[in-house]
């Protein structure tokens, strides 16, 4: 079973929530989509990782008795822990000690010990507590293009953060992983996600997304999973799509 849990306090600027997979019985082909956010995920069979933005999806078998357990970053807010540009990071799973070292290590030891999901949540949640830095104006025009699924101007916002669109576009790539323009697609396909799921018509999925039509909507699903979005959530509400 997969659950999500809402940070408290000043945390929810940066953390979306934190995360547990706990299989009773096997989970094939459970799906990760592009959402535009980092994650740092653990598993006392693999260790302590750093997940970086996805620009394609990634299917996972869960073997029974897994437990898992992780922390997501809100989009562009995950370089505040880590200490380090995370374009190098995209589309990639890396130890957590490799990025960021002796306390990454510290980290593992702690979740190693620890006897429940419940308890490891609340030490990620207090590891990313106790590295965080200042929020600058980049951080905050990226959460202004996070609160409105990227349906926002990108030369307005690095107007807002005092920057050149160039300026912008680096340190977007910086902090979020990839430039303006594409976290704000990731963005709009993460809505398009919810919204589906949520048992929507396909063309109130286009409109309410943000997407210009129904082929500009296939287009980015085919990207970000390699499939049409009939195919990825093998539903037939609303009209045929793809």
């Amino acid at each position: 079973m997969y659950s999500e849990h809402q940070p408290a306090g000043d945390l929810a600027r940066w953390v979306e929530c934190t995360w547990s997979i706990e299989a009773a019985t096997p989970m094939y082909d459970f799906p990760v989509r592009p959402d535009g956010c980092m994650d740092l995920w653990y598993s006392p069979e693999e260790g302590l990782a750093v997940v970086g933005t996805m620009t394609r999806e990634r299917r996972y078998d869960v073997a029974s008795g897994v437990r898992w357990v992780g922390l997501r970053f809100l989009p562009g807010m995950a370089r505040r822990y880590l200490g380090i540009g995370v374009a190098e990071l995209l589309d990639q799973v890396v130890p957590l000690q490799e990025v960021i070292g002796r306390p990454g290590r510290e980290l593992r030891a702690r979740l190693d010990c620890a006897p429940s999901n419940g308890e490891r949540r609340q030490l990620l949640l207090d590891a990313v507590a106790s590295r965080t830095r200042p929020a600058d104006p980049v951080h905050r025009a990226i959460a202004a293009m996070t609160q409105v699924h990227g349906d926002a101007d990108v030369d307005w916002l690095a107007d807002q953060a005092g920057m050149s669109a160039r300026q912008f576009r680096r340190r977007c790539r910086e902090e979020a992983g990839v430039g303006p323009k594409q976290l704000a697609r990731i963005l709009r396909f993460r809505r398009a996600c919810r919204l589906a799921a949520h048992g929507e018509s396909w063309l109130r999925v286009a409109v309410e997304a943000g997407y210009f039509d129904q082929a500009h909507l296939i287009r980015d699903f085919r990207e970000f999973t390699g499939s049409t979005p009939m195919s990825v959530f093998s539903k037939t509400v609303g009209e045929p799509i793809g």
